[in-house]
């Protein structure tokens, strides 16, 4: 397989996995609904507004701010892409840096489209292709699901500020988009040297 194909196909699975699994959860869960996998492993529904782990800034304006700096962002990345695969790089920095472009594109599907092909998902479940959209283009919820608490407990007392307090490891929620970033993360940490080679003199 070209180096080519192989980034189409890393990119085509990786999207449309994304968009299955969102598209499940939110035709099948109501907001908040939880479903037990393992103690340490859950699929709980909830919906991002912003950037990962839930963080956001500047309202609307600045949700339309973080779309469409993630569409520029694509753009470099598919650019960074072409230039590896024309360079023959090593199959796993092509498969890292397409898992990166599907998970950016998979959220920003989210972000431009979801509000204005579902309802609200708030003590229902929601309708896809809905007559009355949430919200409006470029303004849609990232939707997130996978949900690892490995560790719940209350931490020692002698840890400075949060000593004494409940604490979750890991407490983030998720969706395959953001695993897909994180495993090319991953992939060019561990190919570094593929990835980023030095110069010769």
């Amino acid at each position: 397989m070209s180096k080519k194909s192989l980034a189409i196909l890393t990119i085509l699975i990786a999207i449309i996995l994304d968009q299955v699994i969102k598209i499940y959860v939110k035709t099948h869960f109501i907001l908040g609904e939880e479903v037990v996998v393992f103690d340490w492993f859950k699929i709980h529904f909830t919906e991002n507004n912003g950037m990962a782990m839930g963080f956001e800034f500047g309202g609307r304006a600045g949700k339309l701010f973080l779309t469409l700096f993630r569409l520029v962002a694509v753009t470099g990345i598919i650019y960074w892409l072409w230039q590896n695969i024309k360079r023959k790089v090593h199959n796993a920095v092509i498969i890292a840096i397409a898992l990166i472009f599907s998970g950016a594109v998979g959220n920003i599907i989210d972000s431009v489209f979801y509000g204005v092909i579902f309802d609200g998902s708030n003590n229902k479940v929601a309708t896809l292709f809905a007559d009355q959209p949430y919200g409006e283009l470029f303004h849609g919820r990232v939707v997130d699901m996978f949900y690892f608490p490995l560790w719940e407990g209350v931490l020692p007392d002698w840890i400075p500020f949060i000593g004494g307090e409940m604490y979750t490891f890991f407490q983030y929620i998720f969706n395959p988009a953001d695993a897909f970033i994180s495993i090319g993360v991953v992939l060019l940490f561990l190919f570094s040297k593929q990835a980023f080679p030095k110069e010769v003199e």
